[in-house]
């Protein structure tokens, strides 16, 4: 995911920083599926969510859910913007400083998703062990009773 090699940017040419910029688009709404999932699980475990014993880790989790899935909206209209933009290198016109910036930008970006993936990778890995914890307990309770 946003796989990308920042220091081979200057030879890239217009129509693979094109595909790039598609795949990060397509990466960052499968991301907001995801997200999506991780909702249902948060309402399908609300109750043992809300548990004295797990609500302060959880609330800080649904915190994290909801600033990555406000990050990934901004993020995918950077990139659909980003992607309109690409015009400037394939339009004919020598427009050097516009083609530069263009560039840059798309190092930043492609630097920004990687920050972006690390950290969401590190979310979902906690993410899951907390619910896994819940679901252990829960199946624990169920056979006790």
């Amino acid at each position: 995911m946003f796989t990308f090699e920042t220091k081979y940017l200057e030879w890239l040419s217009a129509s693979e920083m094109h595909q790039a910029t598609l795949n990060w688009y397509s990466e960052l709404n499968f991301v907001k599926d995801e997200q999506l999932f991780f909702d249902d699980l948060i309402k399908s475990y609300t109750l043992q969510l809300i548990n004295s014993n797990y609500f302060e880790d959880s609330k800080q989790l649904v915190e994290r859910l909801n600033k990555f899935q406000e990050d990934t909206n901004q993020l995918i209209e950077v990139v659909k913007a980003h992607r309109n933009s690409l015009q400037i290198l394939m339009d004919g016109i020598n427009q050097l400083e516009e083609e530069t910036a263009y560039k840059k930008e798309h190092k930043e970006l492609a630097l920004k998703l990687s920050e972006f993936k690390q950290a969401y990778h590190t979310f979902k890995t906690s993410f899951f062990e907390h619910i896994k914890t819940i679901m252990k307990e829960e199946k624990q309770q169920r056979l006790l009773d």
